[in-house]
């Protein structure tokens, strides 16, 4: 992979000014008015109804926030008014803060029309995906790929179905998509779209205030050689008929509320060099992104729950660990892996630092910062392992209800391996 920093990768063949970024801000098609679906649409956008016990939307909002998304747009239309009060309860349903605009087509404008109308609110780069379908799969692998096509303007996640009676399907040459056909009259197989798409801003001069995604715009990229395709494997789901809704409510949970493996930080997925709080001391132990990655491959959740008493010595600041993570999550997001959520605890009994000079559950042995994620994920502790470097760390997992595994030295990947053949086995 081509090295990135500060979540950008430079393109060669398209100007060695221009910055391609891995995108922070993901657009949601929301306004369709789901007519496949009866009665069930008749008052509530498709992407609000009801699944298992929140609307389908706050599901795919969830796993988003996974994998560095900051903010999203949700391009309204039909109930638009409906997609506004969801932008309120939306804090209920997510683990981490996540930025909601709205953006409402004044006409009906198709797809196409409904990010030209939104064009104002989305950056140089941003995902845009269908908000009523969701492909289980590790998206920052699809992210990281999209951003090293140096010539292309769009990227689509793509599904290989062995029945694709009810999509159009995409036919690739090499990791390049070069036509779009349309349903087949039969049960065949074949690649669908996912609804996942990266997109470049330049895409815009392709749209129209009233046009097709689908129909018009996507074919004529493919037709210039500006759309790429990358095939992935995973559970997808589209709730666009009332079978497939039904389905949708008694999977999802099962299959997104996942097992977990929590890292300690320091000694196990960095060199322990004495209070690492500082980019410049920061040094990736042996396989640690490997290792990450590998869980995120396997459809389970990443975790970080660290103690970080130089904080507490004055040694360097909150500020400083939170800006270290966010560069530890950048350099990963690019290697195509995420850490799905961190905690770290900057407390100590004996603190140099007054403000921090007490006990706290939150520290190590303590489970508090264990129990946090767990809460915050809705994980079952049954299905959670910690891995750390010290006996602290197997204390707080005990304390947790959770078991643990000591880790001391080699290539972590190798060590993770077992553990998460383990727990996907479990999911």
């Amino acid at each position: 992979m081509w090295p990135c920093g500060e979540q950008d990768l430079r393109s060669k063949s398209r100007g060695a000014n221009r910055k391609v970024k891995l995108p922070r801000q993901c657009a949601i098609l929301v306004g369709g008015l789901g007519s496949r679906m009866g009665q069930l649409t008749a008052q509530t956008p498709k992407p609000l109804l009801d699944c298992a016990d929140r609307p389908f939307l706050a599901w795919v909002l969830r796993e988003l926030v996974r994998f560095g998304i900051e903010e999203v747009v949700l391009l309204a239309g039909y109930k638009s008014e409906q997609i506004t009060d969801f932008c309120l309860a939306v804090p209920a349903f997510l683990p981490k803060p996540l930025s909601v605009k709205v953006s409402v087509e004044p006409t009906r404008a198709g797809t196409g029309g409904a990010v030209w109308y939104a064009r104002d609110l989305l950056d140089d780069t941003f995902l845009l995906i269908n908000g009523d379908s969701w492909i289980d799969t590790n998206l920052a692998r699809f992210l990281a790929m999209s951003a090293e096509v140096p010539d292309a303007l769009g990227c689509i996640l793509l599904k290989e179905m062995e029945d694709c009676s009810r999509y159009s399907t995409v036919e690739l040459r090499g990791n390049r998509v070069v036509r779009f056909h349309e349903k087949a009259s039969s049960n065949s197989p074949g690649l669908i779209s996912s609804g996942i798409y990266m997109f470049d801003k330049d895409m815009f001069s392709f749209l129209t205030p009233e046009c097709s995604l689908e129909i018009d715009v996507l074919p004529r990229l493919a037709e210039k050689g500006l759309l790429y395709g990358q095939v992935f494997e995973g559970y997808f789901i589209d709730i666009g008929i009332p079978a497939d809704y039904e389905r949708a409510g008694e999977e999802l949970p099962r299959r997104l509320m996942r097992p977990a493996v929590i890292f300690d930080r320091d000694g196990v997925l960095n060199e322990d060099a004495g209070w690492v709080g500082t980019i410049d001391r920061f040094n990736w132990i042996r396989g640690a992104k490997d290792a990450l990655r590998h869980v995120n491959d396997m459809r389970l959740h990443a975790f970080v729950a660290t103690n970080q008493a130089g904080v507490a010595r004055g040694l360097y600041t909150e500020d400083d660990v939170e800006s270290l993570h966010s560069h530890i999550l950048r350099d990963l997001l690019c290697y195509g892996g995420t850490i799905d959520d961190l905690r770290f605890c900057p407390f100590h009994p004996t603190a140099a630092v007054e403000a921090y000079r007490r006990e706290s559950s939150w520290r190590k042995p303590g489970p508090g910062m264990i129990l946090d994620l767990l809460d915050r994920w809705g994980v079952d502790g049954r299905n959670c392992i910690l891995v750390g470097n010290m006996e602290t760390d197997l204390c707080a997992a005990r304390n947790a209800g959770i078991a643990g595994r000591l880790y001391s030295s080699g290539n972590l990947l190798e060590f993770i391996a077992p553990i998460v053949a383990h727990l996907a086995h479990k999911s």
